[in-house]
């Protein structure tokens, strides 16, 4: 009986140490950035703005910034009707690989 309820109070107590510490180690490591990440990320970090402007010089211009900034460049690509290529995201994505 005294083993059943330390090992219950072990596990009320080490599962919620264990979700506290998940958090600030996601924290710690900081995500890549890739052209799945939302624009308005990549646009905020000054190495990524200057990989995209360099493909894409008119996109914080566009009228529709303010409605596609929380979303991937992979994901607004298809809606662009050619104005993002393959090859536009494929050299975006090699310029991004390169930032530390």
């Amino acid at each position: 009986m005294t083993i059943r309820f330390f090992a219950a109070s072990l596990a009320m107590v080490a599962t919620p140490l264990a979700l506290a510490a998940a958090p600030a180690a996601a924290q710690g490591a900081e995500a890549a950035l890739t052209i799945e990440t939302p624009i308005e990320t990549l646009m905020a970090d000054e190495a990524a703005r200057a990989v995209v402007v360099a493909e894409l010089p008119d996109l914080e211009a566009s009228q529709y910034y303010p409605y596609i900034k929380s979303m991937s460049l992979k994901e607004i690509q298809p809606q662009s009707q050619g104005a993002i290529t393959e090859e536009m995201l494929a050299r975006i994505a090699a310029g991004l690989a390169e930032i530390d």
